[in-house]
């Protein structure tokens, strides 16, 4: 999704991500490895720990109202996934315990 943003709203002439968008990924990266849920991980919108500082949130809410739409025509099987995941009730069980 940073990648789909990045490439309409900034010019990265199809070098990867500005370096905006790549701090971008990379702290959510970082936030979703240690994420306290694990493999369990529900989607964000229904998770009941919040873990980007709400700079980063706003920024990664752009970049989703923005992509999201244009999802199923660029990633058709990560859109499915998604929507599957998003209906998965929310684990109560954190990791280590």
């Amino acid at each position: 999704m940073i990648g789909i943003y990045c490439q309409a709203h900034h010019e990265n002439l199809g070098s990867g991500l500005c370096p905006e968008c790549r701090n971008l990924w990379d702290y959510t990266r970082q936030r979703v490895e240690r994420c306290p849920f694990g493999l369990d991980k529900p989607t964000c919108a229904n998770c009941t720990v919040h873990c980007f500082k709400p700079e980063m949130r706003d920024r990664i809410r752009t970049v989703m109202r923005y992509a999201g739409p244009k999802m199923p025509t660029r990633h058709p099987v990560l859109s499915i996934f998604h929507v599957i995941d998003g209906r998965r009730p929310t684990p109560t069980k954190k990791k280590g315990e």
